[in-house]
Protein backbone atom coordinates (compact mmCIF):
# COMPACT_ATOMS: atom_id res chain seq x y z
CA UNK A 1 0.00 0.00 0.00
CA UNK A 2 2.58 2.50 0.78
CA UNK A 3 6.56 2.69 -0.40
CA UNK A 4 8.89 5.05 0.55
CA UNK A 5 12.46 5.13 -0.63
CA UNK A 6 15.24 7.11 0.16
CA UNK A 7 12.97 10.13 1.77
CA UNK A 8 15.15 12.91 3.01
CA UNK A 9 13.24 16.26 4.94
CA UNK A 10 14.68 18.94 6.14
CA UNK A 11 13.61 22.26 8.21
CA UNK A 12 16.10 24.86 7.07
CA UNK A 13 19.66 23.95 6.71
CA UNK A 14 19.02 21.37 9.55
CA UNK A 15 17.81 17.72 7.70
CA UNK A 16 16.16 15.31 9.87
CA UNK A 17 15.14 12.50 7.25
CA UNK A 18 18.12 10.79 6.27
CA UNK A 19 17.16 8.71 3.43
CA UNK A 20 13.87 6.50 4.80
CA UNK A 21 13.03 3.83 3.59
CA UNK A 22 9.81 1.78 4.32
CA UNK A 23 6.94 -0.15 3.12
CA UNK A 24 3.21 -0.92 4.64
CA UNK A 25 1.46 -3.73 3.16
CA UNK A 26 -2.83 -3.66 2.90
CA UNK A 27 -4.02 -4.57 6.30
CA UNK A 28 -1.40 -4.15 8.53
CA UNK A 29 -0.87 -2.20 11.72
CA UNK A 30 2.83 -1.25 11.78
CA UNK A 31 4.72 0.64 14.62
CA UNK A 32 7.20 3.55 14.29
CA UNK A 33 9.10 4.07 17.72
CA UNK A 34 11.65 6.25 18.23
CA UNK A 35 13.20 8.39 20.68
CA UNK A 36 12.21 12.13 20.93
CA UNK A 37 13.65 13.94 18.23
CA UNK A 38 14.72 11.15 16.10
CA UNK A 39 11.89 12.60 13.11
CA UNK A 40 8.89 10.32 13.75
CA UNK A 41 6.70 13.21 13.63
CA UNK A 42 8.58 14.49 9.96
CA UNK A 43 7.90 11.72 8.71
CA UNK A 44 4.26 11.13 9.14
CA UNK A 45 4.21 15.22 8.17
CA UNK A 46 6.02 14.39 5.39
CA UNK A 47 3.76 11.26 3.92
CA UNK A 48 0.38 13.87 4.27
CA UNK A 49 2.10 16.51 2.45
CA UNK A 50 2.29 18.58 4.76
CA UNK A 51 6.26 18.72 5.18
CA UNK A 52 8.06 19.20 2.37
CA UNK A 53 10.73 16.67 1.65
CA UNK A 54 14.09 17.39 -0.36
CA UNK A 55 14.43 14.02 -2.00
CA UNK A 56 12.99 10.65 -2.21
CA UNK A 57 9.94 9.26 -3.63
CA UNK A 58 6.44 8.29 -1.87
CA UNK A 59 4.16 5.71 -3.65
CA UNK A 60 1.02 5.12 -2.10
CA UNK A 61 -1.65 2.32 -3.73
CA UNK A 62 0.72 2.16 -6.93
CA UNK A 63 1.16 6.11 -7.65
CA UNK A 64 3.28 8.47 -6.84
CA UNK A 65 2.27 11.04 -4.06
CA UNK A 66 5.44 13.16 -3.31
CA UNK A 67 4.31 16.04 -5.33
CA UNK A 68 0.52 15.59 -4.48
CA UNK A 69 -1.06 18.16 -2.00
CA UNK A 70 -1.95 17.80 1.19
CA UNK A 71 -6.04 17.49 0.87
CA UNK A 72 -5.28 15.07 -2.44
CA UNK A 73 -3.72 12.83 -0.06
CA UNK A 74 -6.76 12.51 1.89
CA UNK A 75 -8.88 12.02 -1.19
CA UNK A 76 -6.85 8.94 -2.48
CA UNK A 77 -7.75 7.74 1.08
CA UNK A 78 -4.39 9.02 3.90
CA UNK A 79 -5.70 10.58 6.81
CA UNK A 80 -3.77 11.57 9.85
CA UNK A 81 -4.78 12.30 13.47
CA UNK A 82 -1.83 14.72 14.71
CA UNK A 83 0.16 14.90 17.45
CA UNK A 84 -1.46 17.18 20.40
CA UNK A 85 -4.96 16.16 19.00
CA UNK A 86 -5.85 19.66 16.92
CA UNK A 87 -9.33 19.44 17.30
CA UNK A 88 -11.65 22.48 16.72
CA UNK A 89 -12.02 23.33 19.81
CA UNK A 90 -14.83 26.21 19.27
CA UNK A 91 -16.86 23.41 17.48
CA UNK A 92 -19.10 20.82 18.32
CA UNK A 93 -18.02 17.27 18.49
CA UNK A 94 -20.51 16.36 15.47
CA UNK A 95 -18.93 19.59 13.44
CA UNK A 96 -15.49 17.73 14.22
CA UNK A 97 -16.73 14.70 12.37
CA UNK A 98 -18.21 16.54 9.64
CA UNK A 99 -15.07 18.45 8.73
CA UNK A 100 -13.00 15.17 8.81
CA UNK A 101 -15.58 14.10 5.63
CA UNK A 102 -14.58 17.49 3.76
CA UNK A 103 -13.78 15.92 0.82
CA UNK A 104 -16.13 13.11 0.31
CA UNK A 105 -19.17 13.71 -1.61
CA UNK A 106 -20.37 9.63 -1.10
CA UNK A 107 -24.01 9.12 0.96
CA UNK A 108 -22.41 7.04 3.39
CA UNK A 109 -21.27 10.33 5.52
CA UNK A 110 -23.59 10.18 8.50
CA UNK A 111 -23.85 5.88 8.86
CA UNK A 112 -19.34 6.51 9.01
CA UNK A 113 -20.33 9.27 12.17
CA UNK A 114 -22.38 6.57 13.51
CA UNK A 115 -20.09 3.79 13.51
CA UNK A 116 -17.12 6.18 14.92
CA UNK A 117 -20.11 6.92 17.27
CA UNK A 118 -20.43 2.81 18.29
CA UNK A 119 -16.66 2.82 18.75
CA UNK A 120 -16.72 5.81 20.91
CA UNK A 121 -19.61 6.52 22.85
CA UNK A 122 -18.76 8.74 24.66
CA UNK A 123 -18.73 11.10 22.00
CA UNK A 124 -22.14 10.11 21.14
CA UNK A 125 -23.12 11.29 24.61
CA UNK A 126 -21.34 14.72 23.55
CA UNK A 127 -22.27 15.03 20.45
CA UNK A 128 -23.41 18.85 20.87
CA UNK A 129 -20.57 19.84 23.06
CA UNK A 130 -18.00 22.01 22.38
CA UNK A 131 -14.74 20.11 21.32
CA UNK A 132 -12.57 22.37 23.73
CA UNK A 133 -14.74 20.96 26.69
CA UNK A 134 -13.71 17.64 26.37
CA UNK A 135 -11.45 15.63 28.60
CA UNK A 136 -7.67 14.91 26.83
CA UNK A 137 -8.37 11.23 26.32
CA UNK A 138 -12.12 12.05 24.76
CA UNK A 139 -10.12 14.74 22.54
CA UNK A 140 -8.06 11.71 21.13
CA UNK A 141 -11.19 10.15 20.60
CA UNK A 142 -12.49 12.74 18.43
CA UNK A 143 -9.14 13.20 16.39
CA UNK A 144 -9.02 9.68 15.74
CA UNK A 145 -12.55 9.51 14.78
CA UNK A 146 -12.29 12.56 12.74
CA UNK A 147 -9.67 11.14 10.51
CA UNK A 148 -11.72 8.04 9.86
CA UNK A 149 -14.57 10.30 8.62
CA UNK A 150 -12.04 10.57 5.68
CA UNK A 151 -12.70 6.85 4.99
CA UNK A 152 -8.89 5.98 4.83
CA UNK A 153 -7.53 3.01 3.45
CA UNK A 154 -4.38 4.10 5.33
CA UNK A 155 -4.68 5.86 9.09
CA UNK A 156 -1.42 8.01 10.20
CA UNK A 157 -1.52 8.13 13.85
CA UNK A 158 0.63 10.37 15.72
CA UNK A 159 1.50 9.32 19.77
CA UNK A 160 -2.46 8.51 20.37
CA UNK A 161 -1.51 7.80 23.96
CA UNK A 162 0.18 10.70 24.79
CA UNK A 163 -0.79 12.29 28.15
CA UNK A 164 -3.06 9.51 29.13
CA UNK A 165 -4.21 7.37 31.96
CA UNK A 166 -3.59 3.39 31.10
CA UNK A 167 -7.71 2.49 31.19
CA UNK A 168 -7.28 5.09 28.19
CA UNK A 169 -4.44 3.78 26.51
CA UNK A 170 -5.88 0.53 26.48
CA UNK A 171 -9.01 1.64 25.04
CA UNK A 172 -7.65 3.62 22.45
CA UNK A 173 -5.22 1.10 21.60
CA UNK A 174 -7.95 -1.79 21.52
CA UNK A 175 -9.61 0.39 19.13
CA UNK A 176 -6.82 0.64 17.14
CA UNK A 177 -6.00 -2.90 16.86
CA UNK A 178 -9.88 -3.42 15.97
CA UNK A 179 -9.49 -1.22 12.68
CA UNK A 180 -7.76 -4.49 10.76
CA UNK A 181 -11.79 -5.58 10.55
CA UNK A 182 -12.63 -2.49 8.91
CA UNK A 183 -9.97 -2.80 6.59
CA UNK A 184 -8.23 -0.04 7.48
CA UNK A 185 -4.03 -0.41 7.78
CA UNK A 186 -2.73 1.70 10.10
CA UNK A 187 0.90 3.12 10.51
CA UNK A 188 1.24 4.24 14.35
CA UNK A 189 3.35 6.42 16.29
CA UNK A 190 3.51 6.11 19.39
CA UNK A 191 5.92 6.75 22.79
CA UNK A 192 4.20 3.44 24.66
CA UNK A 193 6.38 1.34 22.08
CA UNK A 194 5.89 -1.99 24.28
CA UNK A 195 2.29 -1.44 23.91
CA UNK A 196 2.67 -0.50 20.31
CA UNK A 197 4.57 -3.32 19.30
CA UNK A 198 1.96 -6.37 20.79
CA UNK A 199 -0.56 -4.71 18.66
CA UNK A 200 1.62 -4.18 15.28
CA UNK A 201 2.33 -6.72 12.95
CA UNK A 202 5.59 -5.14 12.29
CA UNK A 203 7.61 -2.30 13.39
CA UNK A 204 10.15 0.28 12.75
CA UNK A 205 13.00 1.83 14.83
CA UNK A 206 13.58 5.09 13.68
CA UNK A 207 17.33 6.67 14.95
CA UNK A 208 18.34 10.02 14.24
CA UNK A 209 16.20 10.41 10.99
CA UNK A 210 17.43 6.68 9.63
CA UNK A 211 15.46 3.25 10.18
CA UNK A 212 17.91 1.60 12.44
CA UNK A 213 15.82 -1.92 12.34
CA UNK A 214 12.58 -3.51 11.44
CA UNK A 215 10.70 -6.61 12.04
CA UNK A 216 7.71 -7.98 13.15
CA UNK A 217 6.18 -6.58 16.20
CA UNK A 218 6.92 -9.57 18.36
CA UNK A 219 10.52 -10.01 17.52
CA UNK A 220 11.34 -6.29 18.18
CA UNK A 221 9.23 -6.74 21.40
CA UNK A 222 12.05 -9.69 21.81
CA UNK A 223 15.09 -7.88 20.82
CA UNK A 224 17.77 -6.65 23.53
CA UNK A 225 18.21 -3.65 21.43
CA UNK A 226 14.87 -2.33 21.77
CA UNK A 227 14.15 -3.46 24.96
CA UNK A 228 17.48 -1.59 26.23
CA UNK A 229 16.83 1.41 24.45
CA UNK A 230 13.00 1.72 24.22
CA UNK A 231 11.23 -0.73 26.62
CA UNK A 232 12.57 0.23 29.18
CA UNK A 233 14.42 -2.79 30.50
CA UNK A 234 18.40 -3.89 30.75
Amino acid sequence: MLKVSNLHSAYGRIEVLHGVNLTIRKGEVVALIGSNGAGKTTLLRALSGIQPITAGEIEFCGERIERTKPHRRVALGMTQSPEGRQIFAPLSVEDNLRLGAYVRKDGAIEADRDRIYAMFPILAEKRQQLAGGLSGGQQQMLAIGRALMGKPSLLLLDEPSLGLSPTLVDQILAAIAGLRKDGVTVLLVEQNASAALEIADRGYVLETGKIALEGEGAALLADPKVKAAYLGAA
